[in-house]
């Protein structure tokens, strides 16, 4: 971690910007300067004289900043040299200068909306102090990524890794504003609910997810900043372990590309930003994986250590990681220099000491008939829905690591990362290839016989990042598809940041004239709960009594209600009360004995409320139900999704 921060220090950062000097006299620069001044005041008048004209924040917001960008660039191309910028040149700096502006502006409206709709401040006084951060992030942006196309650098390598280091600030940036305001899925809500019934464990996942956000939430409130701030920090951790690793296993610049692999592959951006089991998971992977390299390859005893508290940690988080234990005995019986620490105490020693961390979960199983190992006994056993699908694997891993993410990847276990015959490069070559192969191969044959959940593979190709990182480096000896490789990755990393970034600006602030697709509305809950609660104080003040909400899914509506419930607790339950699987709440609310209070069926589609999952009629369960009703939820006069509801004037049981 002390070899990472020395390439942040600010004498890099300005070491790129001195070789301007090289390039562009210094008239010019002050020129280019004064552009950008000219821009910033352009922006600032365009946004103030929208917002006058009753244009809308989001409209106001998008039109300035391209108008700004518009006329930059106008005079930024005016400004240089002719000999500079032959049409070939020119084509790519026009490209360069949107991408770097189209991330500025999207990363710039989330931004505003943090500064608006979480610290309340006026609108007046809170776009300057953004048009002064979006100025700075712009010029950066030509810094890293622009201006290099016109200086005679020592080395490609300096400017690749200043690029580089500009695109994971700019990852980890675009994550920390957004995830204070993107509203919970509902896995992360119904994550939510286990922290409000704290315990040692749960039915459907070990109990780490729920401690990282009661201890969140302790700290920020119950909201999204305290539910996602335990996966963001995880993401960091993730970040240390992995860049170690590779430094181990290469050198620091795989170290740092490593890094840059994972700012932009989907599977750890999203598990960077969102609180699900995935998020621990994943960081305690990275560190079990380097303690594995120290104590396998490296020889180091102690390392034995840490290998047993982060295992015992990720047994804590997921049960997934226990597939790490079969690649290590894997990997001991087929090297013969690890082979001896089958005849030494330290791995056993290890094994006890994840398994003693393990113990709450243990002894939660024990006191509910083995619940959760039984769960996940089925799962792997695959009593699921006896689908085959090896095809919907490979399309879930192509989602994950991006086609170029994939293609790497097979390419890596397949050659090894090169041809070196030299004892340490083919045990580096054993360790990649058995930490991805084993439990690859443990989830493809799950996929011949059941369907799985498009994520669960997401920890496994940690395992595999420091070798494509090497892979991307390389300069010589190059076979036709390494080449082709390296060149697919500068578009799957531009097309992946713009891709966080537009959906992240989508759901949050949205798109002038982009409706919002139907796929979405198992999402938008802050708004849905609000209409919820307004159809339950209706119910009350009607019938006198309060009512009792039930949410016709799994999990998901009903946690989801009870994270944005914001005015008088609503008493919620799920669908379990007419005879449907429902998780946890199984556990929490095992039983709803007849009652005459009001009830009131939440769900997202309308059969939902009128029969189960396997078609039997829940109808006669409820006294006098009334017709389904459907409201359209808005935000800002713009619609967001459907829900639909249904009272009845009591619960006869189940």
């Amino acid at each position: 971690m002390v070899s990472l921060t020395k390439f942040l220090r600010w004498p890099h950062l300005q070491r790129l910007t001195m070789h301007l000097n090289n390039v562009l006299p210094s008239n010019i620069i002050w020129r280019l300067w004064f552009i950008g001044l000219l821009a910033a005041a352009v922006d600032a008048g365009s946004f103030l004289l929208l917002m006058h004209s009753e244009a809308g924040l989001l409209l106001a917001h998008i039109t300035s900043f391209l108008i700004a960008a518009a006329i930059n660039y106008s005079f930024f191309s005016k400004c240089l040299p002719q000999p500079v910028h032959p049409n070939s040149l020119r084509w790519q700096l026009f490209s360069r200068y949107w991408i770097v502006s189209i991330l500025v502006l999207l990363m710039r409206g989330g931004l505003l909306a943090l500064l608006l709709n979480v610290w309340h401040i006026s609108l007046t006084l809170a776009i300057f102090p953004v048009i002064v951060i979006t100025a700075a992030m712009s010029y950066m942006g030509l810094v890293f990524y622009v201006f290099p196309l016109l200086q005679k650098l020592p080395s490609p390598a300096i400017g690749w890794r200043e690029a580089t280091i500009g695109i994971i600030v700019f990852t980890i940036l675009l994550r920390l504003i957004y995830l204070v305001q993107a509203q919970l899925i509902p896995d992360e809500a119904y994550y939510w609910v286990y922290a409000q019934h704290m315990d040692l464990s749960f039915f459907d996942h070990p109990p780490m997810v729920a401690w990282l956000i009661w201890l969140g939430t302790a700290l920020f409130g119950d909201n999204e900043l305290g539910v996602r701030i335990s996966a963001f920090i995880c993401s960091l951790i993730t970040m240390g372990y992995l860049y170690a690793l590779a430094c181990n296993l290469y050198d620091k610049s795989t170290g740092l590309r490593t890094l840059l692999l994972l700012a932009i592959l989907p599977f750890s951006f999203a598990t960077g930003m969102l609180m699900t089991a995935d998020a621990p998971l994943i960081a305690a992977w990275a560190a079990t994986l380097y303690y594995m390299e120290r104590a396998l390859i490296a020889g180091h005893s102690s390392a034995w250590l840490g290998m047993g508290i982060s295992f015992g940690l990720g047994l804590l988080s997921k049960y997934t990681i226990g597939l790490l234990s079969i690649a290590a005995l894997l990997f001991v019986i087929l090297d013969p220099i690890a082979r001896h620490w089958m005849r030494r105490p330290h791995p056993y020693l290890a094994a006890m000491l994840a398994l003693l961390l393990f113990t709450p979960v243990i002894i939660w199983n024990a006191e509910h008939n083995w619940a959760s190992f039984l769960f996940q006994g089925r799962r792997l056993e695959g009593a699921g829905d006896d689908q085959f699908s090896v095809h919907l694997l490979f399309l879930n891993i192509l989602v994950l690591l991006t086609p170029a993410g994939f293609l790497a990847a097979a390419w890596a276990l397949i050659t090894g990362g090169n041809h070196d015959s030299d004892q340490s490069a083919q045990r580096r070559r054993l360790f990649m290839r058995v930490f991805t192969g084993t439990p690859f191969a443990v989830f493809f044959v799950l996929s011949v016989f059941d369907s799985m959940r498009f994520h669960w593979t997401a920890p496994l190709w940690l395992a595999v990042l420091p070798t494509i990182a090497w892979m991307m480096g390389q300069t010589h000896r190059l076979s036709s598809i390494t080449s082709r490789l390296q060149a697919a990755w500068n578009p799957t990393i531009a097309t992946s940041m713009i891709a966080y970034a537009f959906i992240l600006h989508y759901v949050v602030l949205g798109f002038p004239g982009i409706p919002y697709p139907d796929f979405m509305k198992r999402y938008f809950w802050r708004e849905t709960t609000i209409e919820i609660e307004k159809i339950v104080q209706n119910t009350q003040q009607q019938t006198g009594q309060k009512p009792l909400v039930v949410g016709m899914s799994k999990w998901p509506i009903a946690s989801s209600l009870s994270f944005y419930n914001r005015k008088e607790p609503m008493d919620i339950r799920s669908r379990n009360m007419f005879g449907d699987s429902g998780a946890m709440y199984q556990f929490w609310y095992p039983s709803e004995p007849p009652t005459t209070r009001p009830i009131i069926l939440v769900g997202i589609e309308k059969d939902h409320l009128e029969q189960g999952r396997w078609g039997n009629d829940i109808t006669h369960m409820l006294d006098r139900p009334a017709p389904i009703q459907s409201h359209l939820i808005m935000r800002e006069d713009k619609p967001l999704r459907w829900v639909y509801y249904r009272v009845a004037q009591g619960y006869r049981g189940n």
